[in-house]
This record gives structure tokens, C-alpha cells and sequence, in this order.
């Protein structure tokens, strides 16, 4: 009887200690939000599993982009990322300017560490007017200082992204 329990003890803490490709916890101070990461390969998904495959980089999409809305995969370089939750992220534009990617319902969050990696997004890009408030906001979760918050005093026109999936580079 004894052996039965140790063997079944051994497979317990074996099957416990095994290596999973899906990690999947709840995020600090949002009980609703759960981010899940898979390994695919090269990268790291979080959200919808998508893969690479059609996506066009980000800053020729901007280029042509003339709808109020549309949905489209797009790769590019992270700029920067919510420090408070990795809630949000930033896409470099090559141009000196970046587009922001919201992640949607709230549901994923991405690692807090992944600026100037290359990922890939699926999701909704549209065009929105951003109140100052929201900005501050923004630029607070970026640990920008005081000054450089109390600095932005104009609404802002820009493309937004909201991603239902996103693939970070391993690399």
C-alpha cells in the first residue's frame, strides 16, 4: 500500500512539475482580466492565437489607410508598453510617431518588458479622437514625469488599434 501512495505521490508531483506551453493567471488588480500566453514557435501569444502569415507592416497600412474602420493584421516594432499592467502598447511608425493598441475587452495583457520587440496584432484599427484625459492617463501609465503630463493640453487625432490577438518575438 505504501509503494501504491509513493508511486501515485511521484506521478502527482511529476504531473504538477511537467512543462505546459499555456500559461494562464489572473492579472493583478483586474479579477475579470486573465492573460494567457502560448508558445507558438517564435513567439509568445496572448489573446486570440493567430499566426503571421498576411501581415502587412504597420506603417504601410498607415499609409493607405482612408476608412473610419477596419479590421487587419499588421507586424511592427514596440515602442512602449503600460508599466502599471502592460494594458497597452505602443507600435513604432518609423516617422517619429507611434500608434496606440488597446487589447480588446480588456481580456489580455501583454508582458511589460517587450519594448523593441517585433510582434504581429489582429484586431480593429480605426480612427479616433483622443481627449486629454485619456492621454494623461496614457502617459502616466508610461511613467512619464509630471511636466511632460502636464504638458499635453490638445485632444489628439490618431489610428488606434484594438487587438483581439498578439504575437510577441521570442528574439
Amino acid at each position: 500500500m505504501k509503494k501504491l501512495l509513493l508511486a501515485i505521490s511521484m506521478m502527482g508531483i511529476l504531473f504538477a512539475c511537467s512543462t505546459n506551453s499555456e500559461n494562464s493567471t489572473k492579472v493583478e488588480g483586474n479579477q475579470e482580466a486573465v492573460k494567457t500566453q502560448v508558445e507558438t514557435g517564435d513567439f509568445l501569444t496572448f489573446g486570440t492565437s493567430i499566426t503571421s502569415e498576411n501581415a502587412m507592416p504597420a506603417t504601410d497600412f498607415l499609409s493607405s489607410f482612408n476608412d473610419d474602420s477596419t479590421f487587419v493584421k499588421l507586424t511592427g516594432k514596440v515602442d512602449a508598453v503600460c508599466q502599471k499592467k502592460g494594458c497597452w502598447m505602443n507600435i513604432d511608425l518609423d516617422n517619429g510617431e507611434t500608434m496606440k493598441v488597446t487589447f480588446k475587452d480588456y481580456g489580455f495583457f501583454v508582458p511589460k518588458d517587450i519594448a523593441g520587440k517585433k510582434v504581429v496584432i489582429e484586431g480593429k484599427a480605426l480612427r479616433k479622437i483622443t481627449p486629454v484625459a485619456e492621454l494623461k492617463h496614457y502617459a502616466e501609465d508610461a511613467g512619464k514625469s509630471q511636466e511632460e503630463i502636464d504638458a499635453i493640453t490638445e485632444d489628439k487625432k490618431q489610428v488606434v488599434f484594438e487587438a483581439e490577438g498578439v504575437l510577441v518575438s521570442k528574439i
